[in-house]
């Protein structure tokens, strides 16, 4: 799985992969330009990641699985407690994908 998979299989992701899809087949958007609108997508959310999220989350929990393939870590989570400052949310199973933000870049 290529790294910025990552990001395309999330929902806004997908969302937009599905909306490109459905302009190539009805004509009004050229497939060279579909992927190029992906590739912008993918350089994005790498900036938006590195240059704009500041805030620093905990996380807690019992650790059911976890694994380390082709430099990206899985992590999934049971009983999960999120903590963000003042705020906190319990999650009953959470799913960790994470990856060295030096792959992106390459």
């Amino acid at each position: 799985m290529a790294t910025f998979e990552l990001y395309r299989r999330s929902t806004i992701g997908m969302c937009l992969t599905d909306t490109l899809d459905e302009m190539v087949q009805n004509g009004t958007l050229r497939p060279e330009l579909a992927f190029q609108v992906l590739v912008q997508f993918d350089k994005s959310m790498t900036e938006a990641l590195e240059n704009q999220v500041k805030s620093k989350v905990t996380i807690k929990g019992h650790l059911h699985t976890y694994r380390f393939c082709d430099n990206v870590w899985t992590f999934i989570l049971q009983n999960a407690t999120f903590k963000h400052e003042e705020c906190q949310e319990n999650v009953g199973r959470v799913k960790i994908v994470a990856c060295d933000s030096k792959l992106l870049t390459q």
